[in-house]
C-alpha cells in the first residue's frame, strides 16, 4: 500500500526520529512505512493520521484488487 506520510510530515516540519518519537516506534518504522517496505498496524496508522492532522484516507493509498478463482 502506498502512502504520503513523509509529505506530511515534511509539512509539519518533523524528523523521521521526532515522528516516530511521537508515535512510540523507531525511525527505522517510519522509514520503512514512508518507503512502502512495511504497512502499519490499524493504531499506528490512526496515530499517524491523528499526529500528522490528516485522514487515513489522505495518507493512505489503498487500490482494489479482486483476486477471482475460476
Amino acid at each position: 500500500m502506498e502512502n504520503k506520510i513523509k509529505i506530511y510530515r515534511e509539512e509539519k516540519s518533523l524528523s523521521q526520529g521526532k515522528l516516530a518519537d511521537l508515535c512510540n516506534v523507531t525511525r527505522q518504522t517510519i522509514n520503512a512505512i514512508e518507503n512502502n517496505k512495511y504497512d502499519p498496524s490499524l493504531e499506528l496508522a490512526f496515530t499517524l493520521s491523528y499526529i500528522l492532522d490528516a485522514s487515513i484516507e489522505e495518507l493512505f493509498i489503498f487500490t482494489y484488487e479482486r483476486n477471482e478463482k475460476k
